[in-house]
């Protein structure tokens, strides 16, 4: 099992997939923790999924580092949001500032909490690249610890400034979107059987999550899914040597297609 700075390198998302469906999460919780996999990640911005997580964590929660967010216009909002984390999860290993959504009024209560110990490490989020460089000014305050922004073939921005900034900077890096967006058709390309064999792999999504995890600057990737099957398939992706520059080639011209 390969780990990182953050621990087992596939994570798992709740974006478009947990919402207030419990019965689900629970599966999909199970069977990922079972996997091996111990970051997950979620956002008030989710509908229900905070709670949803908390509630599929009962009685292994131990075994979870949470990622979620803060995703406010007002530290008076974010606190609330905060208190509500609190009660689903109990502590927050990795928060997160959503969208960089007033990040820079809600830092100094954040850093509280933290040296309060209610909260490990301090991280801020963007998915849009016309963010990236408000992105690289809230990372070179110095303050965060972590950065999470979108990484797959089609979407290489992140390479421009904040992965080297990351690394400059020792920041660690969870990959959003690392089979691409629910529009981008990326996860569902069809790939030949030879080519998934040449990439060392069974599946196409965890031929994208070795793409990105090739990139030694990335922690973490955290694709989202509803089924459980998938996310012991996810997690396996972490099990095996990552791609060497052709084979990383070689995933690019087929995202490309």
């Amino acid at each position: 099992m390969i780990e990182r700075r953050l621990g087992p390198v596939v994570g798992l998302g709740t974006w478009n997939t947990f919402g207030g469906d419990r019965v689900t999460a629970r599966a999909v919780v199970e069977a990922a923790l079972d996997a091996g996999t111990r970051v997950f990640d979620s956002s008030p911005m989710y509908g229900g999924a905070e709670a949803s997580l908390g509630a599929a964590l009962e009685g292994r929660r131990r075994e979870a580092v949470v990622a979620t967010k803060i995703w406010a216009d007002s530290a008076a909002e974010g606190r609330r949001q905060f208190d509500a984390q609190l009660r689903f999860f109990g502590r927050v290993e990795i928060e997160q500032i959503h969208n960089l959504a007033a990040w820079e009024e809600h830092l100094p209560w954040l850093e509280e909490e933290r040296d309060a110990g209610r909260i490990g490490l301090l991280g801020v989020t963007h998915y849009a690249s016309s963010a990236f460089g408000e992105l690289a000014r809230a990372l070179r305050t110095g303050r965060f610890d972590a950065v999470q922004l979108p990484l797959n073939p089609c979407e290489r921005e992140a390479e421009r400034e904040l992965l080297p900034l990351a690394a400059e900077l020792g920041v660690a890096v969870l990959a959003m979107r690392p089979l691409g967006g629910s529009r981008s058709g990326l996860a569902a390309r069809q790939v030949p059987a030879e080519a998934l064999r040449e990439l060392g792999v069974a599946t196409w999504a965890q031929a994208l999550l070795r793409w990105a995890l090739s990139d030694e600057r990335v922690d973490l990737v955290i694709p989202a899914t509803r089924r459980p099957e998938r996310a012991r398939e996810n997690a396996a992706a972490r099990d095996r040597p990552f791609l060497d520059a052709s084979q990383r080639s070689l995933v690019e011209r087929y995202a490309a297609r």
